[in-house]
Order: C-alpha cells, then sequence, then structure tokens
C-alpha cells in the first residue's frame, strides 16, 4: 500500500464520517472526527456485512463507501447512546 493509497482511505473515511454525521444529524464534527469516525465505521461495517455473508470493505468503490458509511452511523449511534443516553 503506497502513500497514495493511504491518502485515499482517509479521504474516503472522512467523506463517510460526514455523510454519517450528517444523517444522525450531529453537529460541529470536525474533519478530525470525520475521518476516525469513518475508518473505524469501515471496520465495523465490514464486521457485520461478514456475518450476514455479504462483503466488506473490498477496495475503494461505491459498495465499500455504503458499507463504511453504514458502519460510521452505528459507531455515531453508540457514541450518542454512551454520551447521552439516546440513538440519536
Amino acid at each position: 500500500m503506497g502513500l497514495w493509497d493511504i491518502i485515499a482511505w482517509v479521504v474516503m473515511g472522512g467523506l463517510a464520517g460526514w455523510v454519517a454525521s450528517l444523517i444522525m444529524k450531529k453537529k460541529g464534527t470536525t474533519v478530525l472526527m470525520n475521518i476516525i469516525v469513518g475508518i473505524v465505521g469501515a471496520f465495523v461495517g465490514g464486521f457485520i456485512m461478514s456475518q450476514f455473508g455479504g462483503s466488506g470493505v473490498s477496495g475503494f468503490n461505491l459498495q465499500s463507501f455504503l458499507v463504511a458509511t453504514g458502519g460510521s452511523v452505528v459507531v455515531l449511534a453508540v457514541i450518542n447512546l454512551i454520551t447521552k443516553g439516546k440513538l440519536k
């Protein structure tokens, strides 16, 4: 994995985290927080998909972006549940 691959994954993670924050109506998130949520969300989404027999994050494509975004929504929901006691 080269430098450009890493940069591409960070950008994709940031976008996935940003879209998830829009879906969850989470205001005031920073770029760094979006990147972290997106990367963690990619792992969570990949794990969830593998439990249902699907493929998780398999490359830099639309399916992987959707899996990462879905996982990011789950991560934000868990964060909200822990910090505020509610899912949204």
